[in-house]
């Protein structure tokens, strides 16, 4: 499968284009810049410039054509202000949905943060900020006419990958290692799972395909 994943540098883009290249696919990463071109194709990664704050909906569905998924792991960084977390957590992610639909790439997962719902819309802390970019992206992506999965972790750690998880609307505070939330796209894509969900997760004591195979029992059931 052709699995474009925009923010292709960040930490679990790259270990998530690595999961899936040894597995046999070919991920493909959207970098703004060019300089983070070797770091890609040392993970099993195809990079492509192309920057979303300056791209539209045309620019990234040419890129997005005969791709099988497509993953939105951006995000405008630390030390970034809350105009960027607007610009890139927000809007980039509602791009990117707008420009599968117009690719008729119909899955797309998501990686949020837990707690996104519960912003202060009165402040402009720059946490708030962000959650509420994830919030407003989240729904956005909902309306879609999408096979999405919204994969909301909590604290993201460099630790070794457990493969144990816990998941649920929400969840207790925790953390995890990027490396299961990589780990957890990478299975939602190959085995179609999760899809239609949104959740929290956090390491726990349940085998992580298990965990998203419950999921979508779920989602069967409603």
């Amino acid at each position: 499968m052709r699995i474009v994943i925009a923010g292709g540098h960040g930490k679990i883009a790259l270990l998530l284009s690595r999961q899936l290249a040894d597995a046999g696919h070919t991920p493909v990463g959207l970098i703004r810049n060019p300089r983070h071109i070797d770091d890609l194709r040392a993970a099993g990664a195809t990079p492509i410039v192309l920057d979303l704050e300056q791209s539209d909906v045309d620019d990234v569905a040419t890129v997005l054509i005969s791709a099988d998924a497509v993953v939105f792991a951006a995000g405008a960084g630390n030390g970034s202000g809350p105009e960027r977390k607007l610009t890139v957590d927000r809007d980039g992610a509602i791009l990117l949905a707008d420009a599968a639909v117009e690719a008729g790439v119909r899955r797309m997962i998501v990686v949020s943060a837990m707690g996104a719902d519960g912003f202060d819309a009165s402040s402009d802390d720059v946490f708030q900020v962000y959650l509420r970019a994830k919030s407003e992206a989240d729904a956005a992506v909902r309306e879609r006419n999408l096979d999405w999965t919204i994969v909301r972790p909590g604290g993201l750690t460099d630790d070794p990958p457990t493969g144990l998880v816990h998941v649920g609307d929400n969840v207790d505070r925790g953390s995890i290692p990027r490396s299961d939330v990589a780990a957890i796209v990478a299975r939602a894509i190959e085995h179609d799972l999760a899809i239609g969900a949104q959740f929290e997760v956090v390491t726990g004591g349940v085998p992580l395909d298990d965990a998203l195979r419950s999921l979508s029992a779920v989602d069967a059931a409603e």
